[in-house]
C-alpha cells in the first residue's frame, strides 16, 4: 500500500491535544495543502487564517461553544487552529473550502499532528463580533466561515476506524 493511501485510511478525529504548538514547518505545510486543494474552474476561492494566538483561540472556543449551547471547550484543548473561510461570491466556495479543509487534515496526520474538523464557524463570523475579528484579519465580507480545522499534537492513541457501512458504492458499467 502506499504512503498516501496509508495516511488516508489511518487519519483519525482526535480530540485530545498536548499543550505545546506544532512547528511553523508543520503547520506551513499543513496550510499549503490546504491552499492547493482542487477548487471549481480553478477559482481557488478559499481563505485560510491560522490561529496560534491563546487568547484569540480562546475566544473562537467560547463563541463556538455558546452557539452550540454549551459552555465547554468545543476545539478539545488544540493549541493551534486553522478556520478555512470560502468567498459566497462563487458558486461553489463550500465545497472548495471543504476540500481545503480535507487536504490539511491529511496532510497533519502524514506528519503525525492530530487534527478535527469542528463545525459553527459559519454561525460564528455570522455574530457581530465573529464579524469584526474577521474584517480586523482583512477579510472581506463576502467571505463565510465554513469549517475550523484544529490542530496540534495528539494526547491519545488514535482512535479505531469505524466498521464501513456497506453499500456505499455504486459501479455502472
Amino acid at each position: 500500500m502506499n504512503e498516501s493511501m496509508k495516511t488516508i485510511l489511518g487519519r483519525r478525529s482526535i480530540r485530545k491535544f498536548k499543550p505545546e504548538h506544532i512547528s511553523a514547518e508543520e503547520m506551513d505545510y499543513i496550510v499549503q495543502a490546504g491552499v492547493f486543494a482542487a477548487s471549481s474552474k480553478n477559482d481557488q476561492d478559499s481563505l485560510i487564517v491560522v490561529v496560534k494566538d491563546k487568547a484569540v483561540r480562546d475566544r473562537l472556543s467560547e463563541l463556538n461553544a455558546r452557539i452550540a449551547g454549551g459552555s465547554g471547550d468545543p476545539f478539545y484543548g488544540a493549541p493551534d487552529l486553522a478556520i478555512v473561510f470560502g468567498d459566497s461570491n462563487f458558486p461553489n466556495w463550500k465545497q472548495d473550502a471543504a476540500l481545503s479543509l480535507g487536504n490539511m487534515m491529511n496532510m497533519a496526520k502524514a506528519q503525525g499532528i492530530g487534527s478535527c474538523w469542528i463545525n459553527r464557524a459559519m454561525e460564528t463570523f455570522e455574530l457581530a463580533e465573529g464579524r469584526a475579528m474577521a474584517r480586523a484579519w482583512g477579510i472581506p465580507d463576502s467571505f463565510k466561515g465554513v469549517g475550523y480545522c484544529i490542530l496540534g499534537y495528539p494526547d491519545c492513541e488514535d482512535p479505531k476506524p469505524a466498521p464501513r457501512k456497506p453499500g456505499r458504492i455504486v459501479t455502472v458499467e
